[in-house]
């Protein structure tokens, strides 16, 4: 059974651009848990939060992670959040390597400042909900097998960095 490769970590901190290129380099299959969610409920993140709640999109969220932990040889990008119900944790370690990816906050607002689709960063001060949820879900990232900076980094060199800790199990 060839595992998963699994990345977690905050909105911006780059799993699905370099989980592309992880996938591209490895020949595997690229699934992101957002794009399954929005497929499944026919409409974007930010309406399935705006008219459904929080609670709803976990549960879908939760539907695709158990789905998608059953396939073998794909890199998954999930969305940040997807650590705060340990059973998604739980479903995606059954068969994957989890890399928690990381950038310091002010880094991941300039990635993803102009992206409208973010409805937890709504707020008055970004940066500053940025920081409050990273350091509230620290305890969460913290079960990833490997940790990863991406902060200042090439995608390509963070890319490679999962294949060589990956290859390595």
């Amino acid at each position: 059974m060839t595992k998963n490769i699994v990345l977690i970590g905050l909105m911006g901190s780059g799993k699905t651009t370099i989980g592309k290129k992880v996938a591209e380099k490895l020949n595997m299959k690229f699934v992101d848990t957002d794009e399954l969610i929005t497929q499944k409920a026919k409409k974007s993140i930010k309406l399935i939060f705006a008219e459904d709640g929080e609670l709803f999109f976990r549960d879908l969220e939760s539907e695709v992670i158990e789905e998608a932990s059953r396939q073998e040889n794909i890199v998954i990008s999930t969305g940040g959040g997807v650590v705060l119900r340990e059973e998604n944790i739980d479903n995606l370690k059954k068969n994957g390597i989890l890399f928690h990816l990381f950038a310091p906050a002010e880094e991941l607002f300039e990635r993803i400042k102009d992206d409208s689709e973010r409805p937890l960063i709504n707020t008055e001060n970004p940066v500053k909900t940025l920081k409050t949820i990273q350091d509230n879900r620290e305890i969460f990232y913290g079960q990833a097998d490997f940790k990863i900076n991406t902060g200042e980094k090439p995608p390509d060199e963070a890319a490679d960095k999962i294949i060589e800790k990956f290859n390595r199990q």
